[in-house]
């Protein structure tokens, strides 16, 4: 409307001009209600005409959409395994920190193999100390074991010379009965200094692997323990959080609830715009937009990204053709806008629905001096229907109050 009332302060204003100071034609005589589409009928056509290229530039070059949400995404609360509520921290619609503990779960299997866990690292530690003593004490069997080899060994060597002095002092059966014993003194000797090796070995290698084995068991404890615990990942809300103790929690069935995070909705703006526009969308076009949730205001936006793809051509691979007729509906080109100054979205709620304008701008072609006559009178007149554009926007946002609580019969 009016784009039809500018349009026709240019065409049918100046034909009834002309019909009344020239021709001589007055309203109520010559000019009445059945006469005036053949009166003025140069002044109506070119008002049609001029109307229609208008809007088409307008929404063409300055795109508008109702399809724009302040989008927000939630947080699950939900613990990693099944268990019974034992404990509730918080309360429905509760603000919470990042960190808070929102409910416990019962934990007594996980206390149970904490403690396990625990007991077989002291364990360890008491077998390595053990280990210590029984290498001290190794030390002293293989003293013992070196003196009664030396003994059998003197021993030997004294009958062997008395032997090689007169043969019939020593038979040679004790000489034999001596060398073993020698010998079994001599691998007993070997026996202890292995002995004392391995326990070397173990102190050193074996028991400060299963020590490790135990300490890694007992982290992994504590982790399942803490796990029983949900806290809140970032900070927000928690809604619908109805928990109360002894309730079975499922992860797969039932969550807990919902975590609203603080800066949910309130850092952007989602619009989708009709996909004719695709080739003028672009990154850092300067744009408006008025919310149901703040009305009688007009937020100043930019768009900081314009999605590449469309969503309604996406498919996921199943055992099913996808037929083409069931892509039919056209898909919006997804836009996100972002407030041009910071906080102008506080105070409207996340999941807003609100009417958003896009511009475009020339300046930059227009200072650049390199463009034609025409050229450059088509850019000024593209840039200057923008206006028409931020009017209706406005009158949008002063009839968007009367629109939602009267005329909708809410």
């Amino acid at each position: 409307m009016l784009e039809f009332l500018i349009c026709s302060m240019l065409t049918i204003f100046p034909d009834y001009l002309v019909r009344r100071y020239v021709q001589g034609k007055r309203i109520g005589r010559e000019i009445n209600l059945y006469s005036m589409w053949f009166e003025l009928r140069y002044g109506i056509t070119a008002c049609v005409i001029l109307t229609v290229s208008l809007i088409t530039m307008i929404f063409y070059f300055h795109p508008s959409t109702t399809n724009v949400t302040a989008v927000f995404r939630t947080v699950t609360i939900l613990p990693e395994s099944n268990g019974r509520v034992a404990e509730v921290c918080v309360g429905l619609n509760e603000k919470v920190a990042a960190g808070a503990p929102l409910f416990r779960l019962d934990d007594a299997q996980q206390r149970a193999a904490l403690e396990t866990a625990r007991r077989r690292v002291a364990e360890i530690e008491a077998q390595t100390t053990v280990a210590q003593s029984e290498l001290a004490s190794a030390d002293g069997l293989i003293a013992q074991a070196q003196g009664a080899y030396l003994q059998a060994l003197n021993e030997l060597q004294t009958q062997v010379e008395l032997n090689q002095r007169n043969a019939n002092i020593v038979s040679r059966r004790e000489i034999e009965r001596l060398q073993v014993a020698a010998d079994g003194r001599k691998g007993a000797l070997a026996a202890a200094v292995s002995n004392k090796q391995t326990l070397e070995t173990k102190i050193s290698s074996l028991l400060p692997a299963q020590k490790a084995s135990a300490e890694a068991a007992l982290a992994q404890a504590q982790v399942d323990l803490d796990k029983t615990t949900v806290r809140a990942g970032v900070a927000g809300t928690v809604q619908q959080f109805t928990l109360r103790p002894g309730d079975i929690v499922n992860p797969m069935v039932r969550t807990a609830g919902v975590l609203v995070p603080e800066q949910a909705g309130r850092v952007a703006l989602v619009a989708g715009f009709g996909q004719i526009e695709a080739q003028v969308m672009k990154a850092g076009m300067i744009a408006e937009a008025t919310c149901i949730g703040k009305p009688f205001t007009i937020i100043p936006m930019v768009v900081t990204q314009v999605q590449d793809v469309i969503a309604a051509g996406q498919y996921r691979p199943t055992d099913l053709l996808v037929d083409a007729q069931q892509l039919a509906r056209p898909g919006t080109l997804t836009t996100y806008l972002e407030p041009l100054y910071a906080g102008q979205l506080a105070g409207i709620p996340p999941g807003s629905s609100c009417i958003a304008n896009a511009y475009t701008s020339n300046h930059n072609e227009l200072e650049s001096g390199n463009i034609g006559t025409l050229r450059w009178l088509y850019l000024h007149m593209v840039d200057a229907v923008g206006l028409v554009h931020a009017a209706i926007l406005r009158l949008q946002a002063l009839l968007l109050p009367v629109q939602t609580l009267v005329l909708s019969g809410h």
